[in-house]
Order: structure tokens, then C-alpha cells, then sequence
């Protein structure tokens, strides 16, 4: 079973998976908390299963992911075993990827080939400003030369961050790690690897831009914000030079599919841009198509 293009009507690339089925959750609470708090979200915490079943009923497809930051917080993540062995069992609406510790040096290097070779990831989330890592830093590059060679793509987690957000020292969270140039040295140095740099890179939207205008292998995902807030560069860029580098993302459950795909309406791109952005973008991306 996969994913029938025909049957979906959107590829939704950033959802996060935050539970799994023994209660294990991605974050430590009182970090789940404080980030609904910040979105002001009322969506519940969803298992994969339940997602698959939120997205089927909306015809969509979903990739799907956790993200380990095991050493950085001290907790370690909702099983990313079970969220790809669940995501197999959607296979008609679910696409998994995985998701390692940077700071575990040599063993996130194999855990990477571990999650493609045995769990069947499609790609890996990271978020360097949880994970604390500068992903441009020379020690990280056996793990993106690794992922490179496994033939898959990066969502990484790019500007402002609601993790955190409204806390005394935002959790201890340093922004400056989600500077999108800091991968446009990985895309330059690791071109068969696609990265795509996740959300609008509030304040660093015109680098982003450069970067996907720039690096063939660079894509940008726009979740996390409503399409009503988006800048005027970026809604431009969507619409014209960059709308086959631009892909949708919900950032569930933080921001729903529902509200993004109704505000992006008010942009009033052609139909033709529309269906690139929402769908048809993500399915080369992803090999669908």
C-alpha cells in the first residue's frame, strides 16, 4: 500500500507525532505545555494511528516525525520505532521520518542507518535550537554525509521556535542556531542532500529565500505560520521564482491543516501554484511522483 496522489488532496510535510501508545510523550510536559500555551492550541496530543485517522478523513497525506533531544533535554523522545511501524500500517496517508541526537556523535551516525535500513524512514527532522547543535559545525558532517549516502531528506526546524517561547530564558533555547545559513553551508557542502529549511525563518526570511534561490538542493517548508502573516518577500517568491522549491506544512498540532489551507486562500495564488505548493511539490520531493 502507498500514497495514491489521485485519493489526497494535499501532502501536509510537518507534522509532529508527540505520544506514542505507552504514554511516552516528546517532550517533557512542562515543554508541551508551555508551547500550547504559546500557540494557543486546543488540538490534543494525537498517537499515529489517531493521526492517520485525522488526515484520511480530510483526504490528505501527512509526513510524519518526532525529534530526539535526548541529551539536550534530558528526556528521551515518544518511540520513533513505533511511530515508523505505525506509519506503515497508514501507508495510504502517513510517510515516517525519523529522527537522532545529534550530540550522540558516532552513534546517531548509525542510528540514522538503523531507522532508514530497518524502520524505512523516508527523511529526519531536526531542530537545532532544541537539539542545541549548530549544524554547520564540522563534527556534525559524518551524519550528514551518512544521510546523504542513505538517499534521504532533512526537514530542519529554521528561525523563531515556540519551544520555549514566553519562558524565563526561553528554556534556555538559543535562536541563533536555527539561523537558516548555518545550512546553507551543509547544502553547499553536501549537494545530493535535500534540505528543507522548516517555516517561514522569522527574522531571517531574505536568507532563506537566498539560500532556495541559490542551492538547488534546498527547499522551504511553510508550516508553523498562518499564510496571512507571511511577509511580502515570501508570498512573492511563492508565487513566482521559488513556487516549485515551496512546500505545505501545517506544523500540527500546533497549527492545524484546516486553518492554513483556509488562510492561503487570502494570497489568491493561480490554481496552478496552489496545487504545486499543497501537493504536487512534496510528491517529487518525496519520490511519490
Amino acid at each position: 500500500m502507498t500514497i495514491d496522489l489521485n485519493a489526497v488532496t494535499a501532502i501536509d510535510v510537518h507534522v509532529h507525532v508527540q505520544i506514542d501508545d505507552s504514554g511516552r510523550t516528546a517532550s517533557p510536559p512542562a515543554l508541551t505545555a508551555a508551547m500550547a500555551a504559546y500557540f494557543g492550541s486546543s488540538e490534543p496530543p494525537r498517537t499515529v494511528d489517531a493521526t492517520a485517522h485525522y488526515y484520511r478523513e480530510r483526504k490528505m497525506a501527512a509526513v510524519v516525525f518526532t525529534v530526539d533531544a535526548t541529551t539536550n533535554l534530558g528526556h528521551a523522545p515518544n518511540s520513533i520505532d513505533d511511530l515508523a511501524a505505525g506509519a506503515h500500517r497508514n501507508a495510504d496517508v502517513l510517510i515516517p521520518f525519523g529522527s537522532v541526537d545529534p550530540l550522540q556523535g558516532e552513534a546517531a551516525v548509525e542510528e540514522a542507518r538503523r531507522q532508514v535500513g530497518e524502520l524505512g524512514v523516508r527523511g529526519f527532522k531536526f531542530h537545532p535550537s532544541v537539539q542545541g547543535f549548530d549544524p554547520s559545525a564540522d563534527e556534525f558532517d559524518p551524519l550528514w554525509s551518512t544521510i546523504e549516502e542513505l538517499g534521504v531528506p532533512i526537514i530542519v526546524h529554521t528561525g523563531q521556535t515556540g519551544a520555549g517561547a514566553g519562558t524565563p530564558g526561553g528554556w534556555g533555547f538559543r535562536l541563533s542556531l536555527s539561523n537558516p545559513m548555518l545550512l546553507d553551508d551543509v547544502a553547499a557542502r553536501h549537494p545530493d542532500l535535500q534540505v528543507i529549511m522548516a517555516h517561514p525563518s522569522v527574522p531571517w526570511q531574505d536568507e532563506a529565500l537566498s539560500i532556495a534561490t541559490h542551492k538547488l538542493n534546498t527547499w522551504i517548508d511553510l508550516s508553523g505560520w498562518s499564510p496571512k502573516y507571511f511577509s511580502p518577500a515570501l508570498v512573492r517568491a511563492a508565487r513566482t521564482y521559488l513556487k516549485h522549491k515551496m512546500l505545505f506544512g501545517s506544523d500540527m498540532p500546533a497549527l492545524t491543516p484546516d486553518r492554513w489551507l483556509n488562510d492561503v486562500q487570502t494570497l489568491e495564488f493561480p490554481a496552478d501554484v496552489h496545487e504545486m505548493i499543497v501537493k504536487q511539490n512534496a510528491a517529487r520531493l518525496l519520490g511519490l511522483s
